[in-house]
């Protein structure tokens, strides 16, 4: 492990981290844990490249977040959705960062890559919401200065504990990639079953913008709901016409009053509709016999050509 560390230890977690923060699914973590403990076994001169190790590992989350600030100031929405696609979670990882990021505004990315799923899209929805580039490098720099002092804190702590690992890998060989890789690829089998799941659970048909649209002008309209969270809607100030805005997780005011028999349609901000099929399906055991999740949400009614309104200032 000592040999690994002093070679290529610096290089390893530049790499690793940049890889991280530009948003391959490859965990730094762990590699920062075996640079530290790898340091901490040589006590009396680790401290300078347990420094240096530290500031290489800010400097590459750094580049790599900067890259996703100015992707979300340039393309807002579509940088946010294309991450969240990216994700194993993309179906909460947008409103769980909306929730945040309007709770904690910027200085939510101080804590962000403690958090899974919250820094993919927290910083390029702050290049969305028009942050100030010195305050995202402030919050930014000190949440990556803590994570990675975190990961190498508990490689020196716990430095016999990992070089015990270790040993015990390299004595297993070629065994030990083996078992490393079926653990991650199980892993992600399984959050891929759980989301196909979900997914099945909550396939119903979707009501096709043109549809909508046809309603709309008709004498039974329906009841048209805006889901996106009020981050998401700062950054695409724009709503369907007679759209009502709704919380998904307060539905007692949905349930007191509307009518269980009228038609009722959701529109989100996530992929494949998941919030408001989720939704839809609280409605309907609820009692209301026909509720549907708008297909593509605004951004598909917008590409059908259909007309928004701008949001209240």
């Amino acid at each position: 492990m000592q040999d690994v560390v002093d070679k290529y230890g610096v290089a390893l977690v530049f790499v690793n981290v940049l890889a991280l923060s530009l948003g391959l699914p490859v965990p730094a973590m762990p590699t920062l844990i075996l640079v530290g403990a790898g340091l901490a076994l040589q006590p009396d001169t680790m401290w300078l490249p347990l420094l240096g190790v530290l500031a290489v590992s800010v400097a590459a989350s750094l580049i790599g977040d900067s890259a996703w600030f100015y992707a979300g100031r340039r393309y807002g929405n579509r940088t946010l959705q294309s991450l969240c696609r990216l994700s194993l979670s993309r179906d909460t990882c947008m409103k769980r960062t909306e929730r945040f990021y309007g709770r904690f505004g910027i200085r939510v990315l101080s804590v962000a890559k403690f958090i899974p799923g919250l820094s993919m899209v927290s910083v390029p929805l702050a290049g969305a919401m028009q942050a100030r580039l010195p305050s995202f490098l402030r919050y930014d720099g000190l949440g990556a200065t803590l994570w990675a002092a975190l990961g190498l804190g508990l490689g020196v702590v716990f430095s016999r504990q990992v070089e015990t690992v270790i040993d015990t890998l390299s004595q297993l060989g070629a065994g030990a990639g083996v078992l490393v890789g079926t653990v991650l690829a199980v892993y992600v089998a399984w959050r891929w079953w759980r989301r196909r799941s979900l997914l099945k659970s909550l396939d119903a048909a979707r009501i096709e913008p043109s549809d909508l649209n046809a309603l709309m002008r008709s004498a039974n309209a329906p009841a048209l709901f805006d889901i996106r969270a009020p981050g998401f809607r700062a950054v695409d100030p724009y709503i369907i016409p007679g759209a009502i805005f709704a919380d998904e997780r307060r539905l007692d005011g949905i349930l007191a009053g509307y009518p269980r028999d009228g038609k009722v349609v959701i529109y989100c901000a996530c992929p494949d509709e998941v919030s408001a099929a989720w939704m839809a399906g609280k409605l309907r055991a609820a009692g209301f016999h026909d509720v549907l999740p708008l297909r593509g949400g605004i951004d598909a009614w917008r590409a059908g050509g259909f007309g928004v309104d701008p949001l209240a200032r």
